[in-house]
């Protein structure tokens, strides 16, 4: 475990924590006067490996192979020449620092770190961090790279779980849950049930993988929510025909993929940020990442009964609690985090993929995303 500590002076800033991987949605912004929850886990940091923060520059003053070096392979509107590094820590893990009130900016209900770093050190008044908090933003406090430094605070490393560990917690991420708004049409907020952020953002990054393991054929994914979150995508960005590829769901406590699997969808280690490797026949397919969470739920669903159980319990039935609700509206995956992705796989280079990018406006038009 480590904790974080002023560059400047040496002060403490963070409790003790433990690093993970960084979360598919960090720098999603969904919806629309929504609150949004804490990113991190209460003790976890993770890092942001790519530059990120002001200064920006456009697409138009980039030299294509700078931006290949960088590994974006088509156009974004814009490339940060921060520093890379920064860290993500829960808004209440950070210890030691104040508000710096100039820079404490936001859109409506809270601070969206636009001004840069909105914390300082409380001993020396260095600028170390920024806390994001307002509505449509995921909670999170940012240290900056080159403000902090990391320091063990003991001589041993956690061992991470392995996947079997990670297996048995059952640990899913629910595909529903309720969203809560600021200001509803009656006194307080209001809130509905909706699909999960994080899945719709999952699935933005995945579905990119998909269109880039699909080599421009058709794909089809297993029944069930894999093909509810994926299919109707899949279906209108990919052209028609009889030589599909195929994908299926992987990972530990599966059984094994045939050699027939073209795509295996599979999970990333939480804490690691391993993608699984399927050994045997199927250890060529084309591996699509999810966040454990996520694969999880969809490749061990937990079962529902169709109505409440009455009398003694039945065998195997833990619970006779009714379903969540479920949304009205039909999957939407995350624009953003799709965008985000697809431009950083070399595939991306192909005219067809390219002609998806260029038309995205079609498919949020038709409420693919």
């Amino acid at each position: 475990m480590f904790v974080f500590v002023c560059a400047g002076c040496g002060a403490e800033l963070t409790a003790p924590l433990s690093q993970v991987t960084l979360p598919v949605h960090a720098h999603q912004k969904y919806g629309n006067g929504i609150q949004l929850p804490v990113l991190m886990e209460s003790g976890t940091f993770a890092v942001e490996l790519e530059p990120s923060g002001p200064p920006w520059r456009r697409w138009e003053e980039i030299d294509p192979d700078e931006a290949a070096a960088r590994g974006i392979y088509a156009p974004v509107y814009a490339l940060s020449d921060g520093a890379p590094g920064a860290i993500v820590i829960a808004p209440g893990d950070t210890r030691g620092t104040v508000p710096i009130l100039e820079k404490c900016g936001g859109y409506c209900c809270g601070l969206d770190g636009a001004d840069g770093p909105n914390l300082g050190c409380e001993v020396c008044g260095l600028p170390v961090a920024t806390r994001i908090d307002d509505c449509s933003l995921w909670q999170a406090v940012w240290l900056a790279p080159g403000a902090v430094c990391h320091r063990p605070v003991d001589d041993t490393d956690a061992t991470p779980l392995s996947w079997a560990e990670l297996t048995a917690e059952r640990r899913g991420t629910p595909p529903f849950e309720p969203i809560t708004a600021w200001g509803g049409p009656k006194l307080g907020s209001h809130h509905w049930w909706s699909w999960s952020p994080r899945w719709e953002a999952a699935a933005g990054r995945a579905l990119a993988h998909l269109l880039a393991a699909s080599e421009g054929r058709p794909v089809t994914v297993p029944d069930g929510l894999t093909e509810e979150v994926f299919q109707r995508a899949l279906d209108a960005l990919l052209p028609t025909g009889p030589s599909a590829r195929r994908a299926v769901l992987a990972g530990p406590g599966l059984p094994a993929p045939d050699a027939g699997a073209d795509i295996l969808l599979v999970p990333v280690h939480p804490q690691t940020g391993q993608t699984w490797a399927q050994p045997g026949p199927a250890a060529a397919a084309y591996p699509v990442p999810l966040p454990f969470g996520v694969w999880l739920s969809l490749a061990f669903p937990k079962p529902y009964l169709p109505l409440p159980a009455s009398g003694v319990m039945p065998d195997g039935v833990l619970r006779d609690d009714p379903p969540a609700p479920r949304p009205y509206g039909l999957f939407r995956a995350d624009l953003t985090v799709f965008q985000h992705t697809l431009v950083r796989l070399p595939a991306v280079r192909s005219q067809w993929l390219r002609e998806i990018i260029e038309n995205l406006t079609r498919a949020t038009h038709i409420r693919l995303f």
